[in-house]
């Protein structure tokens, strides 16, 4: 019997806890797949009419060039980022409590990151144009800089998630506990790379994972940092700022922290893992979230208080225009209060560090951090430097369509369907990594 065959009891354990999903999906599942993939072909018939109108059936006009295309970019692709320096950290330290976690977080970095970068092709008005960004690059731009960091980022996380599966993949190929179908096993068998367990197959896998996961905390700072750089390099109030990198890379890792947690909370709801993913997991999650927005706020605090204090005329009028009630002010205080006040409020206080409200927090917070996003684009653009006279309100205030309405959802029910289609094809708890009856 092969060695990814004989599997012990907490192994066993977790194949046992999955394996419904993992064998045949129920009406519930089929139903929320169904209204994934309408609202995926909503979003599909919205990218036809766009491409076939033009960028006239979108919101976005001279002076609010950005809209939601952008907020979502920057917002999925900065939650990847987090998630997967969270993702590698955590496993090349070995840190204990996060061996759970470490496959989620990888996973959340990998759809995220795919998800991302088809946001931004969204904003392109002449798709047959589209290599022109790479024959006919600017070495000065960052956004060629850009192009270059996610391509080869893609590719790092690709091969970072695809080493965290190998052994499990090998150990669906061999088991007996699941009925599961041919097709399926042949999958398994291509995916598993003819793994068989031996010490030099282990030694090899562990040493390639360890060296990508160190491989990938530089590379995402620096895909962070030219990411902001195309903000930073404006000149645009709240955009040219020197903290506006720190303050995205917190902000960012913090939302796909929230992330994590929340598809934590569901995969241990709906399979019952609540042995490998405990309360000390979500406690520990929560206090690495803490820091974050606490550091997140001071950035806040920081910028818009230089901002208000400096009294320049484009500055404070960006500001004023965030601050008002009447234009953005409550997005701007609501999202401030539930990315950076309640967590930091109701995390320290022992009572309510549960799973259940940890992730209540998380989901708040994740919304809240897509907010910012939004309010990172737009009232810089409504705000133009010269007076524009004689303009429709259309073209100054941004105000999205249904096009992009239908895409942004798209976008989300894209990243759902990946992550309830993911327990169909693989574990996600690592079952290889609970190679001793120890956790």
């Amino acid at each position: 019997m092969m060695k990814t065959a004989e599997l012990n009891k907490k192994q066993t354990a977790i194949l046992q806890a999955l394996g419904a999903q993992l064998e045949k999906p129920g009406m519930l599942y089929r139903l929320w797949v169904a209204l994934l993939l309408v609202l995926i072909l909503a979003g599909t018939y919205g990218l036809y009419r766009q491409i076939l109108i033009g960028h006239v059936v979108t919101g976005m006009r001279d002076n609010v060039v950005w809209g939601y295309y952008i907020a979502n970019f920057i917002y999925f692709i900065g939650v990847s980022y987090g998630a997967a320096m969270l993702a590698a950290i955590l496993y090349y330290f070995k840190v204990p409590w996060g061996r759970p976690i470490v496959r989620i977080a990888a996973l959340v970095a990998f759809i995220t990151g795919i998800i991302g970068p088809v946001f931004i092709l969204l904003c392109i008005g002449r798709f047959d144009r589209l290599h022109y960004l790479f024959i006919h690059a600017r070495v000065q731009s960052p956004i060629t800089w850009d192009v270059m960091v996610i391509s080869t980022y893609l590719v790092g996380i690709t091969v970072f998630t695809y080493l965290l599966l190998i052994k499990d993949f090998a150990i669906l190929r061999d088991t007996s506990l699941l009925e599961l179908s041919s097709w399926r096993r042949k999958l398994y068998t291509a995916l598993s790379l003819r793994y068989k367990g031996t010490d030099e197959q282990e030694g090899q896998i562990d040493h390639s994972t360890k060296s990508m996961a160190f491989i990938m905390v530089p590379k995402v700072i620096l895909a962070f940092a030219v990411l902001s750089w195309i903000f930073g390099m404006t000149l645009r109030p709240s955009w040219n700022s020197t903290i506006f990198g720190p303050a995205y890379v917190i902000s960012s890792v913090a939302a796909g922290i929230g992330l994590i947690i929340g598809l934590m909370w569901v995969y241990r709801r709906l399979y019952g893992l609540e042995e490998y993913i405990t309360g000390l997991h979500f406690r520990n999650m929560a206090f690495i979230l803490v820091i974050l927005v606490a550091a997140f706020g001071y950035f806040t605090f920081s910028e818009y208080i230089t901002n208000w204090y400096s009294s320049g005329k484009w500055e404070s009028a960006v500001t004023a225009k965030v601050l008002s009630f009447k234009e953005f002010g409550w997005a701007f205080h609501l999202a401030n209060l539930f990315a950076i006040v309640l967590p930091i409020v109701i995390i320290a206080i022992p009572r309510f560090r549960t799973p259940n409200i940890i992730a209540l927090l998380s989901l708040l917070l994740v919304v809240a951090m897509w907010v910012r996003r939004y309010l990172t684009v737009v009232p810089p653009l409504e705000t133009p430097l010269l007076p524009v006279q004689d303009a429709r309100p259309e073209f100054v205030h941004y105000s999205a369509t249904w096009v992009e309405w239908a895409l942004v959802l798209a976008g989300a029910a894209t990243f759902f369907i990946f992550f309830t289609l993911a327990p169909k094809l693989i574990s996600v708890i690592p079952i290889s990594d609970y190679d001793k009856e120890t956790r």
